[in-house]
Parts: C-alpha cells; sequence; structure tokens
C-alpha cells in the first residue's frame, strides 16, 4: 500500500518505505517510469533482507503521484526527489538512479551532497533532453515542437506515445550537469550495458571523464541492455551497493 508524501509545492507523492538500518537506500526511476519497475522492487527485497532502509516513490506525473506527466520537466522531477529525501529519510543515503534518474541524482547531489553517502547509476542519462532528444529531432519535427509545443514519439516501452514537450526540453537545459563541474565528493559507481540502445555507452564514459570523485569506477556489461534487468545485472546492482565503502 502506497504512503503519500504532500510537498510545498501541492505535489501529492506516492512512496514505500522500508524501514532499517542507515545509510539507508534511495531509488530514483527512468522517464516515464514508476516505483513498481523490476529494478525497484528486487532492491526493495533486498534491502530487506539486509536490514536496510529503503525508499522508492514516483515522481510527480509518474506512477500512483499526482499531476499529468506532460505538465512535468527535469526540474519538478529533481525537487520531488529533493523533497522525499529530505521528508522520508536520515541521514546520508546511497542514491540508486537509473537512466533519467541518474540525473535526477547527480541534481540531488550537487544540492545536498552532505545527504548522498554514495551514489550508485544504471545506464545514466544526464542531460538527455539536450544530448539525446533535441539533436534526434529532424527539422520539422523541431518546429512543431516549439509551434505546438509538444511532439509525440513512439515508445519501444508503452502503447501511448511519448509527449515531449518544449517545457521538458527547456527545463532541461536549464537542469545540465555536464556543462559545469561535477564534485562527487562520496564513492560513486556507474553500471552500464554494452547493448544498451537508448543510452549510448560514450554517456557513461564522458561522464566518468567528467566527474571528480574520490572513489569513481565504471563497470561495463558486455550484452546487456537499457532495462539492465537480467537475474545476473539484478545481482551486479545489489552487489555493487553490499560492497560500496560508505
Amino acid at each position: 500500500m502506497n504512503d503519500y508524501l504532500e510537498t510545498p509545492s501541492g505535489r501529492r507523492i506516492a512512496y514505500r518505505r522500508t524501514k532499517g538500518q542507515g545509510p539507508g537506500i534511495v531509488f530514483l526511476g527512468g522517464f516515464k517510469s514508476d516505483m513498481t519497475g523490476t529494478k525497484a522492487v528486487h532492491l526493495e527485497e533486498w534491502a530487506r533482507t539486509q536490514g536496510r532502509a529503503f525508499l522508492r516513490f514516483d515522481y510527480s506525473g509518474h506512477g500512483d503521484s499526482s499531476e499529468a506527466f506532460e505538465d512535468g520537466c527535469i526540474g519538478d522531477w529533481a525537487e520531488d526527489a529533493f523533497q522525499a529525501i529530505t521528508a522520508l529519510t536520515q541521514g546520508p543515503q546511497v542514491l540508486v538512479g537509473s537512466s533519467m534518474g541518474g540525473w535526477i541524482s547527480l541534481l540531488v547531489a550537487r544540492r545536498m551532497p552532505e545527504r548522498v553517502a554514495g551514489l550508485v547509476t544504471i545506464a545514466a542519462a544526464p542531460d538527455f533532453t539536450e544530448r539525446g532528444f533535441w539533436p534526434g529531432f529532424s527539422e520539422d519535427q523541431r518546429r512543431t515542437l516549439m509551434r505546438d509545443g509538444r511532439l509525440e514519439l513512439p515508445s519501444d516501452y508503452a502503447d501511448q506515445p511519448y509527449v515531449i514537450t518544449r517545457r521538458l526540453i527547456e527545463d532541461g537545459r536549464d537542469q545540465q550537469v555536464m556543462n559545469q563541474p561535477l564534485d562527487l565528493p562520496f564513492p560513486v559507481r556507474l553500471l552500464q550495458g554494452t547493448a544498451d540502445t537508448d543510452v549510448p555507452m560514450q554517456w557513461a564514459l564522458d561522464l566518468m571523464a567528467h566527474a571528480t570523485s574520490p572513489d569513481l569506477r565504471l563497470t561495463m556489461v558486455k550484452g546487456a541492455d537499457h532495462r539492465f534487468s537480467t537475474p545476473e545485472c539484478l545481482d551486479l546492482v545489489t552487489g555493487t551497493i553490499a560492497v560500496l565503502p560508505v
């Protein structure tokens, strides 16, 4: 059963929290995903067996939280994450960011590094609106987006198309982390599949080269796709968290 957090912005954020020892683990999901996904549920079950505190939640416009997906943007979802971590956890947390959640986790870490014990990303997609969406649009698509404020794209993961809004693109430019110094003063582990067709391997290499951290490592998994949800991949995620020196 979900619980709900009312944020200062008036959004109602659905979450599930497991009590346990710290540092707790916070899962940050991807673009148009929700907290019932394979990785989130697997991590919760693992955290429970380890006696670790765990939090998963839905950004506004996702899953069971309030608001419409099309009205949201990266800044909104980062604010949701900030409010959830602030209100629902205690002390430094291990952030586990999947795809867009990797970008969100970097924004959270930049805003409150004192609350981050460590960071594990899975196919992190920082700045994907500017590095992936915008350059991938045709001139006609860009004109449509700017004129109509929205663009519909087919989805490989759902029956309904993705709706990309002008607000999402413009806000994404304001939330970039790869165009300025990115200091991560805690252990960082980047996990990336070589068969990921959504987030290029080069993005993981770029993030590793760009960020500064006292302990940053990148693990490439040959043949793993963007979902990163095979038993072997899931074991890698939990094993990475288990030995993270926090």
